[in-house]
C-alpha cells in the first residue's frame, strides 16, 4: 500500500477509535444501574489530604470532612508549605484527635504530590494498633480544595464496592463546586467572567458526563482508573502494592492515582467507579492554570506507557482491559499524531479539492457530534433549569474545549524531551496571581 494512502486512511482509523470509545462510554452511562448503599459503620476511614501552601482552602475542606464524616480520621500532609497551612491545621489538631497533621520539610518535601501521600500512609501505619484489620481500613485522598458528598460513604460502601472483597479500590464521581458562579473573575469585566463561566461549565461537563462514561465503560472492561480527589483504597491493598513496590504510590509520577490504580490491578485487586456519589472541586476559570494542569496530565499519560509490557503480559487485564488501557495511554501521541498527519494533508492538497469537501464535512459531523450529543444528557442529570438550546451550545462548547488536548499533548511532549518532570501545584482560584508563593503557571 502507497505510504500516501496509509497517511489518508490514518486519520479515519483514529477517528474510528474515538467514535468506538465514546459509543461505549455513552451506552455504558445512559445504562448504567443505581448504586445500592451499604454500611459505612463496618469500615474504618481515613481521609488524606496532601496540602501544599493551602491556607486559603484547607480549613473549609478539614471541617466539612471532620463535619459529615464525625467517625473518621482526617490526615493532612503540609508538603513544607510557606503559607499558614501548617499553623492552621496544627491549631485543628489540638482541638480535635481525629486531625492529624503529617509535616514534611525540605530536601524531602516537595517532591511530588505521591511523596506527600507516602508520608501518610507511613504515619497512618505507625497510628494504628498492633493487629489491626488492614482489610477494613479504607484511605480516601481528597484534594485541598475537596468537598465530599455527605452520603459517599454510604455508597462506596455498597456490595458493588469495598462490601465485596476483591475490590481495592473505588473512583467516584468529580464536579466543579463553582459551576454556577455568575463572576469567577470579580476583578474583571464581563466578557472575561462570559469566558471564564464557560470554561467552567465545560469542566464540569467533561466531568460530570463524558468521563464519567468513561469510567463506567471501564467498569465493564476491568480498567477503572483512579483519579487524584476522592480516591478510595483499602489499606491491605496498598499494602500488597507497597510490598511488591517499596511504597504504594510511585515517586516521581506526574499520574500517581492513575498509576495506583495500575498496580492494584496488576495486583489482583477490581477497582470500580461509583457515578452516583462525587466530591466537589474548584473549576479553573482561568485557561493558563487549566493548561498547566492538564499538561501535566499529558505527560503523566506518557510516563505510563512504561507499563504496557507488563499490562499485556498480565493475567489480570481481560482483552477489553488492554485495549482500553493502552487506548488511554496513547492518547496524547494520537493527539500530535493528529496533528502532523492534518497539516501533511493540508501541504499535499488533500483538502484544496472540491471533490473532498463532501467527505470533510462528514468528517466534521462525526467529530462534532459525539460532543454535542452530550449537551442534553448533562442538562438532564445535572442542569435541568437550562433551556434546550443553551444545552446544545454547551455540546459545541465542548467540542472547542476538547482542542486543548492536542496543545496540552504538545507540551507534555517536548516537557518529556528536556527531562523536565516535576510537578507543579495548580493555584487556588482564592489566590491572586500576587499572592504566594505557589507554583507558576507555565
Amino acid at each position: 500500500m502507497p505510504n500516501s494512502l496509509l497517511l489518508f486512511l490514518f486519520p479515519f482509523f483514529l477517528l474510528g477509535c474515538f467514535l468506538l470509545y465514546w459509543a461505549g462510554a455513552r451506552h455504558a452511562y445512559l445504562r448504567r444501574a443505581r448504586t445500592e448503599a451499604g454500611d459505612p459503620g463496618a469500615l474504618d476511614w481515613h481521609f488524606f489530604v496532601p496540602c501544599r501552601d493551602e491556607e486559603a482552602v484547607v480549613g473549609a475542606t478539614v471541617a466539612q470532612l471532620r463535619g459529615d464524616f464525625p467517625p473518621a480520621h482526617v490526615w493532612v500532609i503540609d508538603d513544607d508549605s510557606d503559607d499558614r497551612t501548617g499553623v492552621i491545621v496544627a491549631a485543628l489538631a489540638e482541638d480535635d484527635r481525629r486531625v492529624h497533621l503529617v509535616r514534611r520539610v525540605r530536601p524531602d518535601a516537595r517532591t511530588g504530590k505521591g511523596d506527600a501521600l507516602n508520608a501518610a500512609y507511613e504515619q497512618l501505619g505507625d497510628f494504628l494498633p498492633g493487629g489491626a484489620d488492614r482489610e477494613r481500613i479504607v484511605v480516601c485522598v481528597v484534594d485541598a480544595d475537596g468537598r465530599l458528598d455527605p452520603r459517599a460513604l454510604e455508597l462506596v460502601s455498597g456490595p458493588a464496592a469495598f462490601g465485596d472483597p476483591e475490590v481495592g479500590g473505588v473512583q467516584v464521581g468529580v464536579r466543579m463546586r463553582n459551576v454556577d458562579d455568575e463572576r469567577p473573575l470579580p476583578e474583571r469585566g464581563r466578557l472575561a467572567n462570559a469566558f471564564a463561566r464557560l470554561l467552567v461549565r465545560v469542566q464540569d461537563m467533561e466531568f460530570a458526563v463524558s468521563n464519567a462514561g468513561m469510567q463506567l465503560l471501564r467498569g465493564r472492561t476491568g480498567s477503572v482508573g483512579l483519579g487524584g480527589n476522592g480516591q478510595f483504597t483499602r489499606l491491605s491493598a496498598l499494602d500488597r502494592i507497597a510490598a511488591a513496590e517499596q511504597r504504594p504510590w510511585q515517586r516521581g509520577a506526574l499520574l500517581e492515582d492513575y498509576e495506583l490504580g495500575l498496580q492494584m490491578i496488576l495486583a489482583g485487586y477490581r477497582i470500580t467507579h461509583v457515578a452516583d456519589t462525587w466530591v466537589s472541586q474548584e473549576g479553573l476559570p482561568h485557561a493558563r492554570r487549566l493548561l498547566t494542569q492538564r499538561t501535566r496530565w499529558a505527560q503523566g499519560n506518557l510516563q505510563c506507557v512504561r507499563y504496557a509490557g507488563r499490562i499485556l503480559s498480565s493475567r489480570q487485564y481481560t482483552g477489553a482491559g488492554v485495549l482500553e488501557t493502552l487506548y488511554t495511554f496513547f492518547q496524547p501521541v494520537a493527539h500530535l499524531l493528529t496533528l502532523v498527519l492534518c497539516a501533511a494533508m493540508l501541504v499535499l492538497g488533500g483538502l484544496g479539492s472540491l471533490a473532498v469537501w463532501p467527505l470533510t464535512l462528514v468528517l466534521a459531523a462525526l467529530s462534532i457530534g459525539p460532543f454535542v450529543l452530550w449537551g442534553p444528557v448533562y442538562r438532564r442529570d445535572h442542569a435541568p433549569e437550562a433551556a434546550r438550546i443553551t444545552a446544545v451550545l454547551w455540546g459545541f462548547a465542548l467540542w472547542l474545549y476538547a482542542y486543548h488536548l492536542f496543545v496540552v499533548s504538545a507540551r507534555g511532549f517536548v516537557r518529556s524531551l528536556r527531562g523536565r518532570t516535576g510537578w507543579a501545584k495548580t493555584r487556588r482560584n482564592a489566590e491572586p496571581i500576587t499572592a504566594g508563593p505557589v507554583a507558576l503557571e507555565g
